[in-house]
């Protein structure tokens, strides 16, 4: 049995599921940390059986709510004294959402799930990821970030409380795309903070995978189309999984920190091309870049200290 410790969160489906049975198979000892206690025993279950490693334990966690995830994390810590990986896998994001949602702390429920409940959650966990020989933690963005080539394109900082929820009409696409932003200026920052304490912090960018028949009935008409199209081009779970497995435990990886990885596990650079047409299509379809957004230490220092005053009331 290995002895490394890897909490995945949202390990009941998609890429999560897939990572688990990844680093099982690898006889990792698994820690599902899901919201859905009873949907995931059954996947618990089929981890076990398809990786023939018992050691896969499912415990609770709600990573919107700042109450499930310190009830986690101290769950984890009465049970273990060390942790290897951390993957933030888990995210929320409703297709076609039109109601203003917000978490059981007051905040935007994609904003507070994607990006401030990670944030909480690594820092609670520190001290036991200090303890490893290797610690990793990595973040799962999205393409969506793209959209900050925009240079009009700002994180909405001004109604993550729903301070307009009145007046201005909820875009949950926007709203997602502001919160995987978010979590990668987070990466960078939390990189340079735990960089002393010997862990490495690193995000992927996730681009369009694979959904089941199951997720797919879930979504409007529309929007279920436009998703079945998208699934002949769509990455599968388990070459994300696979990614996952190699950042987090390759010797490549070891001493990299604070950096973007995409899906062709490729370290990303931050846009420099110039504006105009020509130079901003190069942009959109340079893989090997992300938004200077992203890069901007006044941004970073602005949503860290979001980060830091939503968190410690």
């Amino acid at each position: 049995m290995n002895d490394k410790i890897v909490i995945i969160t949202g390990a009941n489906s998609g890429i999560g599921r897939a990572a688990a049975i990844r680093f099982a198979r690898e006889q990792y000892k698994i820690i599902m940390a899901c919201r859905n206690i009873e949907k995931s025993k059954k996947i618990q279950q089929e981890i076990i059986e398809q990786s023939n490693n018992h050691f896969v334990e499912l415990l609770k966690l709600d990573v919107s709510s700042f109450q499930s995830i310190k009830d986690f994390c101290s769950e984890f810590k009465k049970k273990y004294k060390k942790l290897d990986i951390l993957i933030h896998n888990a995210g929320y994001f409703k297709h076609g959402e039109k109601e203003y949602q917000l978490s059981p702390d007051h905040i935007e429920l994609s904003f507070a799930t994607n990006a401030i409940g990670p944030f909480l959650m690594t820092h609670l966990l520190a001290d036991v990821l200090k303890k490893s020989e290797d610690a990793r933690v990595l973040n799962a963005c999205t393409t969506n970030i793209r959209h900050f080539f925009d240079s009009n394109r700002t994180i909405d900082y001004d109604n993550l409380q729903g301070e307009l929820i009145d007046s201005r009409r909820y875009n949950s696409y926007k709203m997602y795309g502001d919160s995987k932003m978010a979590l990668l200026m987070l990466t960078f920052k939390m990189a340079d903070v735990f960089r002393k304490d010997g862990i490495k912090v690193n995000a992927i960018q996730i681009p369009a995978i694979k959904l089941s028949k199951e997720t797919l009935i879930k979504f409007k008409s529309v929007w279920r189309m436009a998703a079945s199209i998208q699934n002949i081009y769509s990455s599968t779970p388990e070459s994300m999984a696979d990614t996952y497995f190699y950042i987090c435990t390759s010797e490549e990886c070891k001493d990299i920190t604070g950096k973007l990885f995409n899906d062709k596990r490729e370290l990303m650079r931050p846009s420099n091309y110039s504006s105009g047409f020509i130079q901003e299509f190069k942009q959109l379809t340079d893989k090997g870049v992300y938004p200077k957004y992203a890069d901007d230490i006044a941004n970073i220092e602005r949503v860290w200290e979001l980060a830091v005053q939503l968190t410690s009331k």
